[in-house]
């Protein structure tokens, strides 16, 4: 998992520092790698269009800024689609946090005005929110890719929004206090794409703001700094015997080794734990939805045919009105006319 190698700046930075780091969530094909791309400024990540996904696994990119910001950036595979095991899940979000040893700053949302909202997505959310606490919500920021096709639609975001907004993302973008931004990761022009970089940092440091200039962290950012730091400091003793064999530095180094990864692999059973319980959990949520509505379906469909009925005995009625209307009027006129 990469989690053996401890560099010496693990704190939880403020951004007074200079240093934003975001993570970048979201389904498998919404353009992720693409829109950290956008943000970096260059290709950094692989990116096509593509539903299998091209990233595999976590990855930091970073960039500095002309003040002299600087921008951590997590790419992340498809963390919450229903396909991945919670093993491989597991190990992938304590690698995510590893690497975000800062803390997180924003944890940037991602949607594709292309494709529709899906329940998937809906549950992921919920995932999200499960394993990192409501907390989490208050550092979402959502991103909608596919700017491109809106211009050429001449659409605003939330011409969009007014026509293809479900319910779920309505809650999701008021949980994240309405925090969103368009991205056209297909854009050439520079001016389109420092305009809504802006935008994006303007967000994530309004974010910053209203949490205290602190990034988020959590009991799992906790434990992995305390293995970090120390299995740093035992490292600087290890290093600093004297009347020790080389062998004997290098056992003293390997045994401390497998310590923390034993430290890291229990965190990341622990996330696997927490993953089943919500997938489970989501899994019984999704059954009763679905019994509920086949549910529905069948009181609609009874009221349907009560209704078919009421309506066919209704029509039987008029039609027997009419007959009976019509062999009165027939006899009245033969009446008339024996009269005559």
């Amino acid at each position: 998992m990469g989690g053996s190698s401890i560099d010496d700046d693990w704190e939880f930075a403020s951004p007074s520092n200079g240093v934003r780091t975001m993570v970048l969530v979201g389904r498998t094909g919404n353009g992720k790698s693409a829109t950290g791309n956008s943000i970096l400024g260059r290709k950094a990540f692989k990116s096509r269009a593509s539903s299998a996904g091209v990233t595999s696994t976590c990855e930091l990119q970073k960039t500095v800024l002309k003040d002299g910001q600087i921008l951590n950036v997590v790419d992340t595979p498809g963390l919450f689609d229903f396909s991945a095991e919670s093993e491989f899940i597991g190990k992938e979000i304590v690698k995510c946090i590893n690497m975000a040893k800062d803390g997180i700053h924003a944890v940037l949302v991602v949607f594709s005005v292309r494709t529709r909202f899906s329940k998937e997505e809906e549950a992921a959310l919920h995932s999200l929110q499960t394993l990192f606490g409501k907390k989490i919500n208050d550092y979402m920021i959502v991103v909608f890719t596919g700017g491109d096709e809106l211009e050429e639609n001449e659409e605003t975001l939330e011409d969009y929004l007014g026509r293809e907004c479900p319910r779920p993302l309505k809650e999701i973008l008021l949980l994240c206090e309405n925090r969103m931004v368009l991205f056209d990761n297909k854009t050439m022009d520079e001016m389109k794409k420092a305009e809504q970089l802006r935008l994006l940092l303007s967000l994530v440091n309004k974010v910053i703001d209203q949490n205290g200039g602190q990034p988020y962290t959590d009991e799992i950012f906790v434990e992995l700094k305390k293995g970090a730091m120390k299995l740093r400091n035992r490292t600087k003793e290890v290093n600093s015997l004297e009347g020790y064999t080389k062998s004997e530095i290098s056992e003293l180094t390997e045994q401390m080794h497998r310590s923390y990864e034993e430290q890291l692999q229990r965190i990341t059973e622990m996330v696997e734990s927490r993953l089943r319980e919500t997938t489970h959990r989501l899994e019984q949520q999704l059954a009763e939805e679905q019994a509920a509505r086949l549910r529905a379906e069948e009181i609609a469909q009874a009221a349907q045919m009560k209704s078919n009925e009421e309506i066919q005995k209704l029509r039987e009625h008029l039609e027997r009105a009419q007959r009976e209307t019509e062999e009165l009027r027939k006899r009245a006129e033969s009446g008339r006319c024996a009269i005559l």
